[in-house]
C-alpha cells in the first residue's frame, strides 16, 4: 500500500467516555478514519504507524446529526466512520507521547 495513503487513513483518535472504558477493560482504541477506508487498510495503517499488532477490528459508520439553526432552517452534519481497534495483550498506544 502507498505510504501516503497509510498516513491519510487515520484522521485521529476518538476520545469519548465509551472509548476510555473500552481502552481500560478490553484494550481497544477508537479512531476516526476516512469514509472509504476498509478493514484491511485500517489494520495495516495502525500496525505500521504505531508499531503494534492488531488482534481485532470493528468499523462502523456514524450518521451525521441534523441540527436546527436559529433562523429555523435545518442543517445536516456530515457522516463519518469510526474504527475500534483491539490491540494484542500487553500493547498500548500512548497519545500523550505522540503529540
Amino acid at each position: 500500500m502507498n505510504q501516503a495513503r497509510l498516513y491519510s487513513i487515520i484522521l485521529g483518535p476518538h476520545i469519548s467516555e465509551k472509548a476510555t472504558i473500552m481502552a481500560e477493560t478490553r484494550n481497544q482504541v477508537a479512531f476516526k478514519v476516512i469514509n472509504d477506508a476498509s478493514k484491511t487498510e485500517v489494520k495495516e495503517a495502525v500496525e505500521k504507524i504505531f508499531k503494534v499488532s492488531v488482534t481485532g477490528l470493528q468499523i462502523l459508520n456514524v450518521k451525521g446529526k441534523t441540527k436546527r439553526t436559529a433562523r429555523g432552517s435545518i442543517r445536516k452534519k456530515s457522516n463519518w466512520k469510526k474504527a475500534y481497534v483491539q490491540l494484542a495483550q500487553g500493547q498500548e498506544i500512548d497519545f500523550a507521547e505522540l503529540g
